[in-house]
């Protein structure tokens, strides 16, 4: 008896020992170097938007570039082009906008992951033009509507913003990214046409009376093209 517990003991400590070895074995192959490089894509809400949306039309480029673990300098390019009929006027806009500035990504990945729960800070500038097709003139409510069309167009219109961005980055494939981010603006800086307000700006959406502060959202696919690993 006092024999097959010493081989039972053998055999055991042997098993653990090739158990140990081969754990450490596969802890050695795992490659726990993190990927840096650019990744690009799209904005994926301004296509779709521009699908069933009749007033609105529209696309954005987006990328960035991982500097420090996690930082990432970041932009995004963009055209928008919006025609809007409030009760009182109507007309369009379209002008093409950029954004710069950088992410921090809070998410610890576990090794061989490299998703993203970040925030991100933007400088954004937009150059723009308005069209005024018409507008009513206010008169007494027992007189018809003074309904003017007009056709001006304006041109070399600019605005500048702030941009706070808060979002999330997902692989789903190697490579391949899908991401979602909600965005709080502070508008910096405009020039208006004569005699009324922009009421849309390429980038940074809808304004409105009285206010400098803007929102928005984006669903972007994006891939990385990795330069190195350290």
């Amino acid at each position: 008896m006092k024999q097959a517990h010493i081989f039972i003991f053998i055999i055991s400590f042997l098993f653990l020992k090739n158990s140990v070895l081969l754990a450490q074995q596969q802890i050695d192959s795992v490659d726990a170097r993190e990927k840096y490089g650019i990744r690009v894509g799209a904005d994926l809400s301004k296509p779709l938007r521009s699908l069933i949306d009749d007033d609105y039309s529209g696309f954005e480029l987006v990328g960035d570039y991982r500097v420090y673990e996690n930082w990432y300098a970041a932009a995004e390019l963009g055209f928008d082009e919006f025609f809007y009929k409030e009760e009182n006027i109507n007309g369009s806009t379209k002008g093409s906008y950029f954004k710069l500035g950088a992410n921090y990504n809070a998410y610890t990945n576990w090794i061989g992951m490299q998703n993203e729960i970040f925030a991100g800070l933007r400088f954004g500038f937009s150059s723009f033009s308005q069209q005024l097709d018409g507008y009513t003139v206010y008169s007494h409510p027992y007189f018809p509507a003074d309904i003017r069309e007009v056709n001006i167009e304006y041109n070399n219109l600019t605005a500048s913003w702030i941009e706070l961005q808060l979002g999330t980055k997902v692989e789903i494939l190697g490579n391949l990214f899908l991401g979602f981010h909600f965005q709080l603006k502070k508008r910096i800086s405009a020039t208006e046409p004569t005699n009324f307000a922009n009421l849309y700006i390429p980038g940074f959406h809808r304004t409105y009376d009285g206010s400098s502060i803007g929102v928005g959202y984006g669903y972007s696919i994006t891939y990385l093209i990795p330069f190195y690993k350290k």
